[in-house]
């Protein structure tokens, strides 16, 4: 492992830290205190790196083979999972939709970045760029209209009402498109659609909040691992980082082999989708209150585990290239 994702490493288990010590002192005691800042992060913060990273994409210079590589797995692991936990008929409405995130979204900005920077070089990093830039405008758009539309099913049954279909797509499309996850990525991509950059002082703005993010998700991770713990949690989470660190990366990995992608290319790819859990798994089960201490715990031992697992991923590909 290269000293720079070493240091990155470290420095995402030092702020988790400093955020669970936080949380074992008075003045943070509690879960609320890691809802608000991860409701902080959710609703001010990320809006605003989203608009700015959608609005700034390059459509036309997109690696579209590479991205449908990436892409196509990632989002068949995530519905698959969600399937199933959905035939498990959870208690919570949003608890398929939590768990499918904790084993499907990864850190491929934080630590995603710097690692491919470090391993592959520009071009390398280029392509990586070219998934982060999509990442949360995929999985994060798909997955909410998947768990509208459970509580949507759930408010109905609750209520003691057939559920209407009419309603509950109704419902569903606008807590789906007024959501500050996916408002944000639609109003980036209508301004992208335009060719007209964003104006400087608004630019700058957007930029300093979205640098806020990552810094305010790792506290409330250290938070949230402090008021919960990992007591009952560890089972399914070490479930869901496994889910994260071996299968996806393999999916992933065997259909950019049978696209025909070698060497450089498949490699970034893979690794990308071998990165641990990211801190949004937290952020939307916050903001659902839905399995906060699971993936709280898969965040922990995901990012773990990934100093072990990285290496052999990357030996991998380089055998078969």
């Amino acid at each position: 492992m290269s000293p720079l994702i070493f240091l990155k490493l470290l420095a995402i288990f030092v702020t988790i830290g400093i955020g669970w010590v936080a949380g074992r002192c008075k003045p943070f005691a509690g879960g609320e205190a890691a809802r608000i800042l991860s409701n902080a992060a959710f609703y001010v913060f990320a809006p605003a790196l989203l608009f700015r990273a959608t609005a700034r994409i390059d459509l036309g210079t997109l690696p579209w083979q590479a991205l449908g590589a990436f892409f196509v797995p990632v989002v068949g692991w995530m519905l698959l999972v969600y399937l199933l936990q959905r035939r498990c008929r959870a208690a919570a409405a949003a608890q398929p939709a939590v768990r499918a995130i904790t084993a499907s979204f990864g850190n491929n900005a934080q630590l995603g970045i710097p690692m491919a920077a470090a391993l592959f070089g520009e071009i390398g990093l280029q392509l990586h760029l070219s998934i982060v830039s999509l990442h949360a405008l995929i999985l994060l758009t798909v997955l909410t209209l998947l768990v509208e539309r459970d509580l949507a099913h759930a408010m109905a049954r609750d209520a003691g009402a057939p559920a209407s279909l009419s309603r509950t797509l109704l419902l569903t499309a606008r807590n789906t498109v007024i959501h500050p996850i996916v408002l944000p990525v639609l109003a980036g991509m209508a301004w992208n659609l335009t060719g007209a950059p964003i104006p400087g002082p608004i630019d700058e703005v957007l930029q300093m909040l979205g640098t806020a993010v990552v810094p305010l998700c790792l506290v409330a991770i250290g938070l949230s691992l402090g008021h919960y713990g990992l007591r009952g949690a560890a089972g399914p989470a070490l479930l869901l980082a496994a889910a994260k660190l071996l299968v996806q990366p393999a999916l992933v990995l065997a259909v950019g082999y049978g696209m025909g992608l070698r060497g450089l290319a498949l490699a970034v790819i893979v690794m990308a989708a071998a990165m641990p859990t990211g801190s949004n798994a937290l952020m939307f089960a916050q903001r659902y209150r839905s399995g906060e201490a699971e993936a709280t715990a898969a965040i922990v031992i995901s990012t773990l585990a990934f100093a072990a697992t990285a290496p052999l991923w990357l030996l991998l590909t380089q055998w078969l290239s």
